[in-house]
């Protein structure tokens, strides 16, 4: 058991984390799973799907302006994806932590990315990089009452 110091707060959170195409098609889907429940991360809500292109759209419409938006969305429509809902103490700091840089080459060692990471378009998971992003992104695929 964890006891907290009088001066720190346990930020209970939940955050989204997809394991994409390159995952799901070379079957880590386990292992990255375990690995977040491993980390204190519990999964809250799971499901895999194949994305529409007007999900995948939907999903990454913040970045519509950018070059890479299309190579995105055809890459995250190239495959069935497991979009997760993870919840645990200041998760979305935690599992950005797991996942290491956007570009496995620079990621940490150990880091989900740094691991099975196959180049910066194909870096095998997705996370929310804040709590407004998590709440948004989490309501995008799982309504309140499918997560537990």
């Amino acid at each position: 058991m964890r006891y907290l110091h009088q001066s720190e707060t346990l930020m209970i959170q939940t955050t989204l984390s997809i394991i994409k195409p390159d995952g799901t098609q070379r079957n880590l889907i386990g292992k990255i799973v375990a690995r977040f429940e491993e980390e204190g991360l519990e999964v809250a809500a799971m499901q895999m799907r194949h994305l529409s292109r007007r999900e995948a759209e939907g999903f990454y419409a913040e970045h519509k302006a950018r070059s890479f938006f299309d190579e995105l969305v055809t890459y995250m429509i190239s495959a069935p994806v497991v979009v997760m809902a993870l919840r645990g103490e200041n998760a979305v700091d935690h599992n950005r932590q797991l996942m290491g840089a956007t570009n496995p080459k620079e990621a940490a060692e150990g880091t989900i990315r740094k691991l099975f990471g196959q180049d910066i378009g194909m870096n095998t998971v997705h996370g929310s990089d804040s709590p407004a992003a998590a709440e948004r992104e989490v309501g995008y695929f799982f309504p309140k009452t499918a997560i537990f």
